[in-house]
């Protein structure tokens, strides 16, 4: 059975989604931050798993609900950090982010059994998944993060390692306020789609 790695920032004002302001204050970014990520979570409770690993950036809070091992992230680059989660495990495993709060447990239930790698594609160029299913770090170390060629140069370098890679769904990431409208329209029963509304209500009194 696959452990599932979800990689996060602490919500914190001023640290977690700030292309998000203008549009938003920084706590209001935290607060959306932080309904992403407690879907995600609960997304990935949802989900058969070997193991749940939270690879935190920061210091867990009450939204954290129980069944998480929680780890550090490491220093580095965003690469390295992805790497050293792949490293800590040892056996199939699948790694997200917390900006895809429309994830459901159906999407991260994955088979390895026709493949070697899962690659989900995110909309702005990157990825929002990636499973191996012999975790191997050295397929991540080196690729350009938070570029729009991002997810095409993680997936060839999958491809170039010889693996047999399936294709999950393609999902966007909440970076901007227009992507967070779309994302809460495609899980408009979401505790993130729940704070963007009550966010919106409270401007327009």
């Amino acid at each position: 059975m696959t452990t599932l790695l979800v990689i996060a920032k602490e919500p914190l004002p001023g640290r977690v989604k700030t292309r998000l302001t203008p549009s938003f204050t920084p706590g209001e970014a935290a607060a959306l931050a932080e309904a992403s990520l407690v879907d995600t979570l609960h997304a990935v409770l949802a989900t058969p798993a070997r193991r749940r690993v939270l690879v935190l950036a920061g210091e867990p809070g009450p939204w954290l609900p129980p069944g998480f091992d929680v780890v550090p992230q490491c220093g580095g680059g965003l690469d390295e950090r992805l790497a050293a989660a792949f490293a800590a495990c040892d056996g199939p495993a699948l790694l997200i982010g917390m900006d895809t709060p429309q994830v459901t447990p159906d999407l991260l239930t994955v088979d390895f059994a026709d493949c070697d790698a899962c690659f989900g594609p995110a909309e702005d160029g990157g990825f929002w998944a990636l499973g191996l299913a012999e975790p191997d770090p050295e397929l991540l170390r080196g690729v350009p993060m938070s570029t729009p060629t991002t997810g095409a140069v993680q997936r060839a370098r999958l491809t170039a390692a010889g693996l047999r890679v399936r294709d999950l769904p393609s999902l966007r990431d909440v970076d901007t306020a227009y992507d967070a409208g779309l994302v809460a329209a495609a899980a408009p029963e979401g505790r993130f789609a729940r704070e963007l509304a009550r966010l919106r209500t409270a401007v327009a009194r």
